[in-house]
C-alpha cells in the first residue's frame, strides 16, 4: 500500500524547494565520495551535516504556526547552504575538487539560494 504525503501529514514533501534541496544534497554528496579518506571525519562530515540541515530545516518549517516562524527555519536552511559553499571553497583550495566541479556546484548552490530567498520573500508577503 502506497501512502500519500497527506496521509503522513508531510506537506513539505510536495514543495519544489524541498525537492530541489534534496537533489542538491545528493549531487554534492557524490562529490564528497572522492575526497581523501583523512577528510572523512573533517570536511566530509561537516559538509554532510550542512547538506542535511538544508533539507531538514525546510521540513521543520512546514509545521510552524506563523509565516514569521517559518522564515526562521528557511533562514537556517539558507545559512546551512552558505556553510556548504564555504566547505566547497575549502575543498577547492585543498585540491579535492577540480574547477569545473567547483563552478558547477556553486552554480547549483546559487540556484538553490535564489529559490530560498524567493520562498522567504513569499512568506514575508503572506
Amino acid at each position: 500500500m502506497t501512502m500519500t504525503n497527506d496521509e503522513y501529514g508531510s506537506r513539505f514533501r510536495e514543495w519544489d524547494i524541498y525537492k530541489d534541496a534534496r537533489k542538491f544534497r545528493i549531487e554534492i554528496s557524490r562529490l564528497l565520495k572522492n575526497y581523501p579518506s583523512e577528510e572523512k571525519y573533517a570536511l566530509v562530515d561537516q559538509t554532510k551535516r550542512a547538506l542535511n540541515s538544508i533539507v531538514l530545516n525546510i521540513a521543520e518549517s512546514a509545521n510552524s504556526n506563523t509565516d514569521k516562524d517559518m522564515r526562521v527555519y528557511i533562514n537556517r536552511s539558507h545559512s546551512s547552504l552558505d556553510e556548504v559553499i564555504a566547505c566547497l571553497d575549502c575543498a577547492m583550495d585543498d585540491g579535492y575538487i577540480i574547477e569545473t566541479q567547483y563552478k558547477e556546484a556553486l552554480q547549483k548552490a546559487s540556484s538553490l539560494a535564489k529559490r530560498l530567498r524567493a520562498f522567504t520573500k513569499h512568506l514575508s508577503q503572506s
